[in-house]
Parts: C-alpha cells; structure tokens; sequence
C-alpha cells in the first residue's frame, strides 16, 4: 500500500480539495452555524453541487462550468481520435 499524502500538516498536498469545502461551507451556511437536520443538510448540500457541477463557471476551467469543461474535453479528446 502506498500512501497518497504527503507529510502530515502540509496544506498543499490537498489544496484543491481544501478549496471546494470552503466554497462548500461559505457558500451553503452563509453566516448560519447547522444546518437543522440532516434532511435539510442532503437537500441543500446537492443543490449546491448541482449549481457547482452545472452552472457555477470556474477560473481554473477557463470560466466554464465542470460539466460544460468535461463535455468540450471529451469532444476534443474524440475529435482527435477519429
């Protein structure tokens, strides 16, 4: 088994997926310190990464949406392979 971190404490290593949860909490909770109830927290959780994957446009994406940025990469990806 190899390990896929590296040393313990180095931010870096998960920068990316540090990134989402922050988007995540900044922009669910809003100043709100629970969510109530699980019920509400599912709920709102896949609104969220529903606009996330479909509608929110991402820099690192050349200000697509992932859905949209995955669609046009396996486009070119089948382009080139025809």
């Amino acid at each position: 088994m190899t390990r896929s971190m590296g040393a313990v404490g180095t931010s870096a290593d998960n920068a990316a997926c540090e990134s989402f949860h922050a988007s995540l909490k900044r922009e669910t909770l809003q100043g709100a310190h629970d969510y109530g109830d699980a019920g509400t927290c599912r709920r709102t959780v896949f609104a969220w990464l529903t606009r996330y994957n479909t509608r929110r446009r991402h820099s690192a994406n050349g200000h697509l949406s992932p859905n949209e940025y995955e669609h046009r990469h396996h486009t070119a990806k089948l382009t080139l392979a025809a």
